[in-house]
């Protein structure tokens, strides 16, 4: 075996977040227990933003409360503000993420704010997480291109990386918002950025809508890159990235990293007999197609 990938599964949290069937907060405690008894190292749980914006996830304190949590297993939650990381606190989060975009125009269109206001917000979080010895995860998303201002400069994507970084965040994640990478492109922008923050701090995140995921993936991989995000059976999608599909599926991730010799000490069976659970309660069909494979044998 090489060296381990980690991964990152987002199911929980990204995934269910755009989905439309509302899960009881008892099936999604199912849900982040399967991913992590299947041997994921890291389920990002759920999100503490308001329940206006992201109704699935009304039930954070709840869900996050309910869950039995397993020894070595992170369970990062994503916090817009002091408000949000106060309420994850109160329930024992011992890791947070904060999210802003390398786009200015999708900063505006997703949380009214530009990126620069976007992480001002957040500051009293950093600031709060590194008293109490939280960890802190930083998103920046849209790092390939955005629907709403088209090419996002590569500088932009750097700047707001960097400075994520700089501010305390011990891993960044590079997000395709809008699944429209290639992996030329894709490997291009992990680089320009790897100059600035060290590679080991650096994690991927690809949306599918145009079937490059997989293979931006391996691009990062050859690049350096040892952390990659994935949603159990492609969940997800983005509300405010029109046309864009779900998270690569977790399933196909861990497909192809055991098959090029990686470790990823996840179960993969597991896994799967997860996802296929999973799309039965929401009404539809696994964006994996090796769960779909596995299904038809």
């Amino acid at each position: 075996m090489t060296a381990r990938v980690r991964i990152v599964e987002v199911g929980p949290r990204d995934g269910l977040q755009n989905e439309k069937a509302i899960l009881p907060a008892a099936q999604k405690i199912e849900l982040i227990e399967r991913l992590a008894d299947a041997g994921l190292p890291a389920v990002e749980a759920t999100s503490f933003v308001s329940p206006k914006w992201v109704p699935q996830l009304a039930d954070a304190a709840e869900v996050f409360a309910g869950i039995r949590r397993k020894p070595g297993v992170a369970y990062p939650v994503l916090v817009p503000n002091l408000q949000g990381y106060e309420r994850a606190r109160a329930v024992g989060a011992e890791e947070v993420a904060v999210f802003t975009a390398a786009s200015e125009a999708f900063n505006r269109k997703n949380i009214n704010a530009g990126i620069d206001e976007s992480i001002e917000r957040f500051l009293p979080v950093l600031a709060r997480a590194r008293a109490d010895g939280v960890k802190v995860r930083g998103y920046v998303s849209t790092v390939l291109g955005c629907p709403y201002q088209g090419d996002v400069p590569l500088a932009d994507v750097v700047r707001v990386a960097r400075r994520l970084h700089d501010l305390g965040c011990y891993e960044i994640s590079l997000g395709d918002t809008i699944g429209i990478g290639t992996p030329a492109k894709a490997r291009a922008m992990l680089e320009a950025v790897a100059a600035v923050v060290p590679m080991p701090a650096l994690a991927v995140h690809f949306h599918d809508t145009r079937g490059q995921a997989l293979a931006n993936i391996l691009a990062c991989l050859e690049a350096g890159v040892q952390t990659v995000d994935s949603a159990v059976s492609g969940t997800g999608g983005c509300p405010y990235a029109p046309g864009a599909s779900g998270n690569v599926a977790t399933e196909d991730v861990v497909y192809m990293l055991e098959g090029m010799g990686h470790d990823t000490g996840v179960d993969l069976d597991a896994l799967v007999a997860t996802g296929r659970w999973l799309s039965s309660l929401l009404g539809r069909t696994s964006g994996s197609r090796v769960n779909l494979a596995s299904k038809s044998a």
